[in-house]
C-alpha cells in the first residue's frame, strides 16, 4: 500500500504504508516511510489518480504523467489537453478519463495509453467529473453552469441539466443511487431514479472535497481544519473532527480486511490516515500522520490489488441506465438541451515508446517521454522569442 499525494511545489510524494497488526496502547498505530519524491511536472499537481498498476497525475502544465507504481518507473506523459488538468478518473485497469479546462473529457485506452475519444463537453471548463459504479454513466460539471450525464457505452451525452451556479465538485454514492452536486459551501443531494434534489445540506466553509464512506454517510472537508460526517437521508451532522491545522484539501478512503480508512491531505503540509468506526457519529482514530512540508493539493492510496470494478466499459449490448435515467428525468427543465455528439478523429493507434521517433511532438492522442516534452517546449520557446525580434 502507498500513499501519493501532489503540491503546488509540482513534486509527487510516496509513502509506504506498514500497517502494524499490534495495537498501541489504546490506539492502533501504523507507520508510513518516504519511498520517493518525483519532480515531472513544470507547474503544480491539480489531480491524481490511481488504478492496481499506475498512478496518473495532472497538472497545471496541461500535461498527465504515468507511473508504474509496481517498476517503480515513470511510464511516460499524456498531452493531448490544451489547460489544466482538473480531474482524473480510472475505471477499473482497462479506461482513464480526463477532465480540463479546455473544455474536454477524454476517455484512454490505459493499456495502450491511446485517446479512444476525446468529447467537447463543457462550453466553459470541466471542473470535476465522476464515474457511475456500473460504468456505463458518467456525470460531469464545469464553469458553463451545467451538469452533464455521459453515456460511456457510446461515448456521448445522454442529458444536459442547467443549474443556477457552477458546481465544482460532483460525486455518485457507492451503489450508485444517488449522487452529491456541490457548489461553494452547499452540498445538492439527487436520486438517480427521480433526478432531482431529495435534500441539501450546508457546510460552514467552502468544500473542497467529498467522500462517500458508505450509501448515506458522506464526509466533507473544506477551507477550515474540520471534517464533517453527515447523513445523506436524514441531513444531519452526524459528527465533526479537527483534522488539520490548515484547511482540508482532499480526502480518500478505502476498506481493507477488518479496516475502513479515511486519508486526509491538508495544506499544512500533513497527509493523515484515520480509522473510522462503524458508528459514524464516533470520530476516527488517528493511525499515522507524515510531514511533507508542502502545500498539498491532491491525494491518491494505490493499493496494489485489483479493484472490484469490471475491465472495461460494459459493451452497448448490455442494458444501460441511462434509457432508464432518461425516461424518468426526460421532463426538460426551461433551458435544457440535449447535446449532439460531436464528430471525432480517429484514434492514433500507433504505439509510441517512452524515446519516442523523429517527427515532432504535438498536442496529439498519445504517449510522450518527460525529456521530449521538455525539449519541445524549450524549442517553442525559443522560436517565439525569434518571432518577437523579427516583429521588433
Amino acid at each position: 500500500m502507498e500513499l501519493v499525494a501532489g503540491c503546488y511545489e509540482q513534486v509527487l510524494f510516496g509513502f509506504a504504508v506498514h500497517p502494524e497488526s499490534e495495537a498501541c496502547g489504546d490506539h492502533e498505530q501504523w507507520t508510513l516511510v518516504a519511498d520517493f519524491t518525483h519532480h515531472a511536472h513544470t507547474a503544480s499537481l491539480s489531480a491524481v489518480a490511481v488504478n492496481s498498476r499506475f498512478v496518473v497525475t495532472g497538472s497545471k502544465d496541461e500535461t498527465i504523467h504515468i507511473y508504474d507504481m509496481k517498476k517503480k518507473i515513470e511510464h511516460g506523459a499524456l498531452v493531448h489537453h490544451s489547460g489544466t488538468i482538473t480531474c482524473l478518473k480510472f475505471y477499473g485497469n482497462r479506461h482513464l478519463i480526463s477532465g480540463a479546462e479546455d473544455g474536454l473529457i477524454c476517455i484512454w485506452d490505459a493499456k495502450k495509453w491511446e485517446c479512444l475519444k476525446s468529447i467537447k463537453a463543457h462550453k466553459g471548463q470541466v471542473t470535476f467529473l465522476s464515474i457511475h459504479p456500473s460504468g456505463k454513466l458518467a456525470l460531469s460539471v464545469g464553469t458553463d453552469k451545467t451538469l452533464r450525464t455521459w453515456n460511456l457505452v457510446e461515448g456521448r451525452s445522454a442529458f444536459i441539466k442547467n443549474i443556477k451556479q457552477n458546481a465544482h465538485i460532483v460525486e455518485w454514492s457507492p451503489r450508485g443511487e444517488q449522487y452529491v452536486v456541490i457548489i461553494q459551501n452547499k452540498i445538492d443531494i439527487y436520486q438517480l431514479d427521480t433526478a432531482s434534489i431529495s435534500g441539501t445540506i450546508t457546510n460552514e466553509k467552502r468544500i473542497s472535497s467529498v467522500k462517500f464512506l458508505s450509501e448515506s454517510v458522506l464526509a466533507v472537508a473544506g477551507d477550515e481544519e474540520v471534517i464533517r460526517f453527515f447523513d445523506c437521508d436524514s441531513l444531519v451532522c452526524l459528527c465533526e473532527f479537527k483534522a488539520h491545522e490548515n484547511r482540508v484539501k482532499d480526502m480518500f478512503s478505502f476498506e481493507i480486511p477488518e479496516q475502513h480508512v479515511i486519508v486526509t491531505a491538508s495544506s499544512d503540509g500533513f497527509i493523515k490516515m484515520w480509522k473510522l468506526e462503524q458508528d459514524k457519529k464516533v470520530p476516527p482514530s488517528l493511525l499515522c500522520e507524515v510531514n511533507t512540508k508542502a502545500r498539498l493539493t491532491c491525494l491518491g492510496v494505490w493499493l496494489d490489488k485489483v479493484p472490484d470494478t469490471k475491465e472495461s466499459f460494459p459493451p452497448a449490448a448490455e442494458p444501460s441506465p441511462v434509457s432508464k435515467e432518461q425516461s424518468k428525468i426526460g421532463k426538460k427543465e426551461p433551458g435544457d438541451t440535449v447535446h449532439k455528439e460531436e464528430k471525432q478523429s480517429k484514434p492514433n493507434t500507433k504505439k509510441r515508446s517512452l524515446a519516442g521517433d523523429s517527427k515532432k511532438a504535438t498536442k496529439e492522442s498519445g504517449l510522450v517521454s518527460t525529456k521530449k516534452r521538455k525539449m519541445v517546449e524549450m524549442l517553442e520557446k525559443k522560436r517565439k522569442k525569434k518571432k518577437i525580434k523579427i516583429m521588433q
